[in-house]
């Protein structure tokens, strides 16, 4: 406690003068506190002198323990090293001795080896100048083991003796061997029963000799056997092409009579496959000979006798060797070519198909593995194929030209007995002809494959091409042609093409011919191009033909438009012989109405059943974009018309668009009619807006024209004046205020498309006009008074007509209200 601390304590404990009477017990209290941590301190500094010398001692026996320890171990460290001299020391002469025992032991080994060695040559050497061929084999293999463990010695001298003796024996066995063989084929075999057996052994010393002697002999043989095949048949009277049959004749005998023979042979060696490969080498050589020595060239039948007995045999030997495989797929790839113009392929027509292909390949491999049990052939990716038959392919083009003569006359004498109509009851629409071209076609394709897939066959399909374009130029040549010349053109006929009924269909035929030969080219480049060699799979295509037939289908569907054209202009010239001035009342429809009508229900119906869709929208896009401007340019041609002609006119206009519009209907095909019906009715709206412009006032016929035709020129306008009847003078201040005012609103030209068509743009009033003419919408309203009968008493009379013909069930004005 501080000073003020030790106070306060001494206050609480005695706060007055009573409370002193206490200071001598609290007095001895305290002392005896003093003495009993006085006698706790001096124990426990005795106590901790005692620990402090305790640790002193317990750390000086730890370091005599450790110094104890370290001596040991030195110790036992120099008795180790002590041990391991001794024991190097005892085995030192171990080592030797099992060095010396390894040694002594390969010594006898290699001694007894030599001695068996030195035995077995000896015996070899005996063995060789007896011909003891079976046992010289087997002795022979036992040489080479021997001789193979003194390698490493191959530098001592008695050991190069040895071997040199062995090499002579080796060498005298051959000779043996070659002359032992050379006696084979000459008759001895049957004089001599032993013979066989003999070279039988024979062989199998070849078999333990080096493999270059087995090489020789067989060679040797092969050459020896066919010695007699080159003298024969390089004789003038066999080196003949029309002899060929008999040289495959030649070595089939020769292999079935000596067939027992051979067998004297291992299988192993193979020698008729190697024989025969040797043949066909030399026939090949022989062949090539004849051929380049012909003086002119070969008559075709010949030398397609010739390449096809080479092909069989060239089949017969793959087929017994193993070396290479048929494709199997050939004819049914070919057969696939033109399947779709008959009819579409129902389900059980494909699935035979597939069945077919699945046993096929099923078929190839189980031959195949039949054929790697029983011929194992080294070497067996050597193709048969082609080995001999090759050496025929430059002179193939006889057979080309031969092909393309026979397909140019066959093309010839369809198209001249071709009838040009289809047989009733006939599932398709396409020429006879057409199938007809591609059948024969296809049977020059299988006749030409079974023959060659190379240059040849390429050469062909060229030919096919050249058909093919010629077909397309027969098509096209009997398409109905225009006038020509000095008197069409005077006439103002040139280019017209007169169509009947017959024609029309003609023409419809020859659209799906030509689509079928699209078609059908196509499939026949992609069957040669599964079928030819592979570096002429690039040159295989069909894309010229294929324009050359759509060509045809383009030119046919434009005739088919320039004949209802040329129907058209006939009531359109018609329509313009109508005294249209002179008309003295409304009636019904015109009678080149009617026979507008006629010619079109005639027609369209016809086409529309014979023509695909794709096709007929095609023809309807051309009609379009003809029969509106043709019946818009024509109401120009017409003389005077007064205004009650006008109004019969606009009445045949409104019925001349119905017919037409009524047109996909007429042909069944009303799925894609919608471009068509649009721009028909406007070509034909601006047909009844020119009636609508000759049938106004003259005071406002301007202002009707730019109204209603606001691409109108100057020069049709000055000819609707002409058409209302006015006179030069008249006409003339028309003109010069139409001028001032300038040209009409112009807008964006429609042409039809077969897409759909572009937008119209929009309509910008020319700054010339403005404050000239009160508005476009006053003007309009005043050309649709015209159709109110609000102009004139006679155009009344037309719309009570008109009105009165919307209570009648049927005649020509009911068509103009029908919904």
């Amino acid at each position: 406690m501080d000073k003020s601390s030790a106070l306060e304590y001494i206050n609480q404990m005695f706060p007055n003068e009573a409370s002193l009477s206490g200071v001598e017990p609290l007095m001895q209290k305290i002392q005896n506190e003093i003495r009993t941590v006085d006698a706790g301190i001096l124990a426990a500094v005795r106590q901790q002198s005692n620990s402090g010398t305790k640790a002193k001692e317990d750390l000086a026996a730890a370091t005599r323990a450790v110094e104890e320890l370290m001596y040991k171990i030195r110790e036992i460290k120099t008795k180790a090293v002590q041990s391991e001299t001794m024991v190097q020391e005892i085995c030192r002469d171990i080592k030797k001795l099992d060095f010396a025992k390894k040694h002594i032991t390969t010594t006898i080994t290699a001694l007894h080896r030599l001695t068996m060695l030195v035995s077995a040559v000896e015996q070899l050497q005996v063995m060789a100048s007896k011909r003891q061929y079976k046992e010289a084999a087997a002795q022979l293999e036992a040489v080479n083991q021997l001789c193979s463990h003194f390698e490493a010695y191959r530098d001592i001298p008695k050991i190069i003796e040895l071997r040199e003796k062995f090499k002579n024996i080796k060498q005298i066995l051959k000779s043996h061997v070659f002359s032992d063989f050379s006696s084979l084929g000459t008759g001895k075999e049957t004089e001599e029963t032993n013979l066989l057996q003999q070279l039988s052994d024979a062989c199998l010393v070849v078999d333990a000799l080096e493999p270059s002697v087995k090489e020789e002999l067989v060679n040797n043989f092969c050459n020896r056997e066919l010695t007699s095949y080159e003298q024969i048949f390089e004789g003038a009277e066999l080196a003949k092409l029309d002899k060929t049959e008999r040289r495959y004749a030649w070595i089939k005998r020769r292999m079935r009579s000596n067939e027992e023979i051979w067998k004297i042979f291992p299988s192993s060696w193979h020698v008729s496959y190697r024989l025969c490969i040797l043949f066909c080498k030399k026939t090949r050589k022989q062949l090539e000979d004849i051929l380049s020595n012909l003086k002119e060239k070969p008559d075709v039948g010949t030398l397609l006798l010739a390449l096809q007995r080479t092909l069989e045999f060239e089949d017969e030997l793959a087929e017994k060797f193993g070396g290479g495989t048929p494709n199997r797929e050939i004819g049914n790839e070919i057969e696939e070519i033109g399947r779709g113009a008959n009819s579409s392929s129902n389900a059980s027509d494909i699935r035979k198909k597939y069945e077919k292909k699945l046993a096929a390949h099923q078929g190839s491999e189980s031959e195949g593995k039949d054929g790697s049990k029983d011929l194992a052939v080294p070497g067996a990716g050597f193709n048969f194929r082609g080995i001999v038959s090759s050496c025929f392919e430059p002179h193939l083009t006889v057979y080309v030209e031969l092909e393309e003569k026979t397909l140019m006359e066959s093309l010839e004498k369809l198209v001249q007995e071709e009838t040009w109509d289809i047989e009733e009851g006939s599932q398709s629409s396409v020429l006879s002809s057409s199938m007809q071209l591609f059948l024969i076609i296809k049977r020059s394709l299988k006749r030409c494959s079974a023959l060659t897939k190379s240059q040849t066959l390429f050469n062909l399909f060229k030919v096919f091409q050249r058909i093919l374009k010629a077909y397309a130029t027969k098509l096209f040549a009997r398409l109905p042609k225009g006038g020509t010349g000095i008197v069409a053109a005077a006439t103002g006929m040139d280019g017209h093409i007169k169509t009947s009924d017959r024609d029309e269909r003609v023409i419809c035929y020859i659209v799906n011919s030509a689509e079928y030969c699209h078609k059908t080219a196509g499939e026949l480049a992609e069957s040669v191009s599964k079928i030819i060699d592979h570096q002429f799979v690039d040159g295989v295509d069909m894309s010229e033909v294929q324009d050359e037939f759509s060509a045809v289908i383009t030119k046919s569907l434009v005739t088919l438009v320039h004949g209802l054209e040329t129907k058209f202009d006939t009531e359109m010239a018609a329509m313009t012989r109508v005294p249209w001035g002179t008309l003295d009342s409304v009636g019904d429809q015109s009678e080149y109405v009617n026979a507008i009508n006629l010619f079109l229900t005639t027609s369209i119906p016809t086409l529309g059943s014979l023509l695909s869709p794709v096709y007929f929208q095609f023809f309807l896009d051309k009609l379009a974009s003809s029969l509106g401007p043709r019946f818009y340019s024509n109401i120009f041609k017409c003389k005077q018309i007064s205004e009650t002609g006008a109004q019969q006119m606009l009445l045949d206009t409104q019925a001349v668009k119905t017919i037409l519009l009524e047109i996909p209907s007429l042909g069944r095909q009303t799925s894609s009619a919608a471009s068509y019906s649009k721009f028909v009715s406007r070509e034909m709206s601006k047909a009844e807006a020119l009636l609508k412009v000759i049938l106004s006032p003259v005071d406002s016929v301007a202002d009707t024209y730019r109204a209603l035709l606001p691409e109108g020129t100057p020069m049709e306008f000055q000819r609707i004046l002409e058409l209302k009847g006015l006179k030069k003078a008249d006409q003339q201040s028309i003109l010069d205020d139409f001028n001032k005012q300038g040209p009409g609103i112009k807008q964006t030209q429609i042409t039809p498309t077969i897409a759909p068509a572009p937008p119209v743009a929009p309509v910008v009033p020319n700054p010339t006009a403005v404050g000239l003419v009160a508005s476009r919408e006053d003007v309009l309203t005043r050309a649709a008074a015209l159709g109110r009968g609000a102009a004139t008493t006679g155009f009344k009379r037309f719309l009570a007509l008109t009105e009165a013909a919307k209570d009648r069930k049927d005649g020509p004005f009911r068509k103009l209200f029908n919904p």
